[in-house]
């Protein structure tokens, strides 16, 4: 009777660990191909707005205005 119920725990358990992992849906590695989970298509869409062309723009301006402040206390032009 001992060896039924381990046994039985040993099926349980092992049966609880196959469930799980097929129900998480994680990528598999299948002949060098990355294939998605199956729940791909239900996923959040994740929306990134265009930024400027000019990565740099925002440091760019600072040191426009900064050269600019300069020119004007010392006297100088462009």
């Amino acid at each position: 009777m001992v060896k039924r119920q381990a046994w039985m725990k040993f099926a349980l358990v092992g049966g609880m660990t196959v469930m799980a992992a097929a129900a998480t849906g994680c990528q598999i590695d299948i002949g060098g191909q990355t294939l998605p989970s199956p729940y791909y298509m239900t996923d959040d869409v994740q929306y990134y707005p265009k930024g400027p062309e000019f990565i740099l723009q925002r440091e760019s301006d600072q040191m426009q205005k900064t050269l600019a402040e300069q020119a004007e206390l010392h006297g100088e032009g462009f």
